[in-house]
């Protein structure tokens, strides 16, 4: 299993604390880099926000071995054929190390605050199954394609460029429901990425989705399988506490985090590793604790 960093974009990013975090992952060795894509978050006050495909764009630029996304970007409020066409362009311009990462959306508060319209669970699953088609359509096609649907349409429409890489980026779909996001992961995704969950949760899910790859005629190894983790990281006993700040350590574990001084963090994360897991993105709020980071990757 290798690690990978994600923060939250809304939360207070800006450009000086997303450049000085892209250049910390690139050097403390972390497999990749990844973030969230809203406008702002689901509970006031409001932060700064630094935009998804632009800091996305200057990443591309600005690091040589980062693999980097968005978890997830959602059809909620992103159109598909200009996402398609916006990570095609980026995943391009950064040697192949972008992975598309795609969900149904969820924060009401920013659909509220922006006037977009985030729709009931199940028509908006259904228009997410409709963006997956056209951008799966559009990406891996070297012919015009046309599609009709309820929520997208197209006409004879082809990407040109044509994607350096065959196909386009990976995939990524994430959520851990079993009724609609796994059944659409194992249609379309090349990677499945899970939420804050425990690791006897992870191997549920993980073979759920093996037995619907199975189904569809895909060999499961087709689908890399990742997951999001929160995480509280302590250099030691004391420090551990501070960072707690009265939160019960088991309570946090049992929601899906990793908790602890180094040894214990590195036994969960073998428990992780274990149940199927292969990247983790360890979800970093402290946009400003680069010697924390520092820490956690020596030990």
């Amino acid at each position: 299993m290798d690690l990978a960093l994600m923060i939250e974009g809304q939360d207070g990013l800006t450009w000086e604390r997303w450049q000085r975090l892209a250049r910390a992952a690139e050097e403390l060795g972390f497999a990749g880099l990844y973030r969230s894509d809203h406008y702002t978050n689901a509970n006031p006050p409001d932060k700064d926000s630094l935009e998804l495909w632009v800091s996305l764009t200057w990443l591309a630029c600005n690091s040589s071995r980062l693999e980097f996304g968005p978890i997830v970007s959602p059809l909620s409020f992103r159109e598909p054929t200009m996402l398609a066409r916006m990570a095609a362009a980026v995943d391009d311009l950064a040697g192949g190390r972008l992975q598309l990462g795609l969900g149904a959306g969820w924060q009401v508060r920013e659909h509220t605050n922006f006037g977009f319209e985030l729709l009931d669970v199940g028509p908006r699953f259904d228009r997410f199954a409709e963006g997956l088609e056209v951008i799966t359509g559009l990406l891996r096609s070297d012919t015009p394609i046309s599609f009709q649907g309820s929520y997208y349409r197209l006409n004879e429409a082809i990407l040109l460029p044509r994607p350096q890489r065959p196909g386009g980026p990976p995939i990524v779909i994430g959520g851990n429901g079993p009724k609609r996001t796994l059944p659409l992961a194992a249609r379309y995704a090349d990677e499945w990425n899970g939420v804050y969950i425990t690791p006897a949760r992870f191997a549920e899910l993980n073979h759920e989705l093996d037995t619907l790859l199975v189904a569809r005629g895909r060999t499961p190894s087709s689908v890399r399988r990742s997951l999001m983790l929160g995480m509280v990281y302590g250099r030691d006993e004391a420090d551990l506490r501070n960072q707690l700040a009265g939160r019960d350590r088991e309570a946090l574990i049992a929601r899906g985090m990793v908790v602890g001084t180094p040894s214990e963090v590195r036994a969960q994360l073998d428990a992780y590793a274990a149940a199927g897991v292969q990247r983790a993105m360890l979800q970093w709020l402290a946009l400003d604790d680069i010697d924390r980071l520092e820490h956690f990757m020596a030990h």
